[in-house]
């Protein structure tokens, strides 16, 4: 998959390589129903900041990833992930990669629509704005 793509589940929508997105903290991803895939070494970086074991945070956070290939954050009833509070990340320092690439990495269908991320132009192959 090229990087000028969104997910794999959102191929057909080109990604505009002269835009990056900076997030406004608006949570409208975190409410967005879907895996919110956790690589192997992201389990023991979170289950330290949250003070838990891994197995610990394992049994009370994570799920079975719906391809059967690796593990989940779990989501509420109402889609939310399992680390909103309120309008907040509970590990924002040590949020999963998914999440932070979220919406210049990776986005999902219509999330412009409800997404509030400022969108920079690119100069020099780096976003105004950013460090």
């Amino acid at each position: 998959m090229s990087s000028l793509h969104g997910s794999p589940g959102n191929d057909h929508l080109q990604l505009d390589p002269g835009v990056f997105y900076v997030c406004q903290r608006c949570t409208a991803c975190c409410r967005w129903p879907g895996d919110v895939r956790l690589e192997e070494e992201e389990i023991p970086r979170i289950a330290t900041f949250l003070e838990l074991t891994e197995a610990e945070f394992i049994a009370r956070f994570t799920r079975l990833r719906t391809s059967r290939r690796g593990l989940s954050l779990i989501e509420r009833e109402n889609h939310e992930c399992i680390m909103l509070e309120g309008d907040a990340c509970r590990i924002h320092p040590v949020k999963p990669e998914q999440c932070a690439g979220f919406p210049n990495r990776w986005n999902f269908p219509g999330w412009r629509d409800i997404c509030h991320a400022i969108p920079v132009k690119v100069v020099r192959g780096s976003a105004a704005g950013t460090p």
